[in-house]
């Protein structure tokens, strides 16, 4: 072999070491081993890029504080179920409208598409209750037949829905955006046609491996031990969290929108309604003396003189009327109340936590077999869940019991039996005996702010109602949340 030749095999070897070493020095590795990331000869542990969390559709970033949670002015009621109380709210998304008819009618369509034909009491289940209009004493006919589906209310607030109704609108809504990421992203394909019963794309399905769908290009699968390709899972932070109702003490801090008058964390006027001021007509020139929230006036005034009607609603107002607040969101005053993820007690605000505080909490976990293997989904497409069980929570120092409803308010704890031994499983709910002395149970839901029907005192965003979870009214409605996962600022 000749010098040159020598020297011309040295020099690719060394451009080769160089190609390897940059190669390798240009992977990440672990802080704590030293091992390689995302590196298929180091194992194959994956440490995706993330960089922020996607605002889900019809979503406004609500950036969390602490507030006064509670009562601002004088208890007219005289409730006293909204005693003040300081409290830390974490950044969340919320919408930044009530659903609408539109909203709602394009679920009630899913739902018969998918489920019309063999679970038709799936669909009728979801169904508003558009009775709500009637009234002994008045002709609301119109608003029975036309309210909900005639396009000149599409764009109205729905009502008549129930809390449980609202709950399953949010979990739809979940699976529906999760679907749309994953095909956007080119990971399924659109399938509606197959879409039927069971076979439907749900989140936590997909993610416990019992929806497969129409693959069109799954994830490299680093792991020496798969086949190369993999579905998502959580850790990739490609699906976002669940939508659902916002718990009260969110909601609150949302209407009120305190950033918009906050100073170098100062509060420079504490607030009554969620924009400044005592009055509820708007001062700015252009448009001074117009109302700004849909309410009811006074006795008989739910809209005005005609040639100038005010707040320009006799029921409800289209859901992005009015101006919106300080985080970007439309009638939290008025046009209707809205249900929350509380259960109701009267002295909640004494009882809960001073972080995230909510009430309402039944632990569950997903249901799996003797083998330890997640059971298979039901005939909706729904995986199991199960609460947890006694024998789980026994060495637990954060809970003890999965429902935690009646947690230090309406348990034995709470209630004159307290020290007696041997009580009647029974007596510990004569603290809220339901239909005897109070109309509170443990299916009593929080729903907060005014309505088209109320007077000025609900527009105040701390005071509180409570109906049946089972029950619709033509006065409540909703909007949904989204937690917030990672630190409380956004990264824009």
């Amino acid at each position: 072999m000749t010098r040159n030749s020598q020297t011309l095999i040295g020099t690719f070897a060394f451009i080769l070491a160089v190609i390897l070493m940059s190669s390798s020095c240009g992977r990440e590795t672990s802080s704590t081993t030293g091992w390689e990331y995302n590196n298929p000869e180091w194992g194959g542990f994956e440490k995706r890029e993330y960089t922020e969390q996607e605002t889900g559709p019809g979503l406004v970033f609500i950036e969390g504080g602490t507030f006064v949670m509670g009562r601002t002015e004088q208890d007219v009621m005289f409730d006293w179920n909204n005693t003040p109380r300081r409290v830390t709210v974490s950044s969340f998304y919320m919408d930044e409208t009530e659903v609408s008819n539109i909203d709602y009618v394009e679920y009630l369509y899913w739902v018969d598409r998918v489920f019309g034909e063999t679970y038709p009491e799936v669909y009728r289940n979801a169904l508003p209750d558009t009775l709500v209009w009637r009234d002994p004493l008045a002709y609301n006919e119109p608003y029975v037949n036309n309210y909900l589906r005639h396009p000149s209310y599409r764009d109205h607030p729905v009502v008549g829905v129930n809390w449980v109704q609202a709950s399953e609108y949010a979990d739809w809504r979940t699976d529906r955006v999760n679907e749309m990421i994953l095909v956007r992203e080119g990971i399924l394909e659109l399938n509606v046609e197959e879409q039927v019963n069971e076979r439907n794309f749900n989140t936590e399905a997909y993610l416990a491996g019992q929806y497969e769908g129409v693959v069109r290009e799954n994830l490299r699968d680093l792991d020496p031990r798969g086949d190369g390709t993999r579905r998502v899972r959580r850790e990739d932070g490609i699906l976002l969290p669940a939508y659902r109702l916002p718990t009260e003490a969110e909601w609150e801090y949302a209407a009120l929108g305190l950033i918009g008058n906050t100073v170098n964390e100062n509060i420079a006027e504490r607030r009554i309604y969620p924009w400044d001021g005592h009055q509820l007509r708007a001062e700015e020139d252009r448009v001074r003396g117009t109302f700004r929230v849909n309410i009811k006036r006074g006795r008989g005034d739910l809209m005005g003189v005609a040639g100038d009607l005010n707040d320009a609603g006799e029921i409800t107002v289209p859901v992005y009327a009015y101006w919106p607040n300080d985080y970007g969101l439309y009638n939290m005053g008025g046009n209707v109340s809205e249900w929350v993820k509380d259960v109701y007690r009267p002295l909640t605000h004494q009882d809960v936590t001073a972080f995230r505080p909510f009430r309402g909490n039944v632990f569950k976990r997903l249901e799996r077999d003797e083998e330890d293997e997640v059971l298979p989904k039901d005939e909706l497409g729904r995986l199991q869940w199960t609460e947890v069980t006694e024998e789980e929570t026994a060495t637990r120092r954060n809970y003890r019991r999965a429902d935690n409803i009646n947690y230090q308010n309406g348990d034995l704890s709470s209630s004159i039996y307290y020290d007696q031994e041997d009580v009647e499983e029974e007596t510990e709910q004569l603290m809220y005996e339901y239909g005897v002395t109070s109309l509170i149970s443990d299916e009593a839901r929080v729903y907060k702010g005014g309505s088209w029907k109320d007077r000025a005192y609900w527009v105040v965003p701390g005071t509180r109602r409570f109906l049946d979870q089972n029950e619709a009214s033509s006065y409540i409605g909703f909007r949904c949340a989204m937690d917030r996962v990672g630190g409380p600022v956004r990264d824009n």
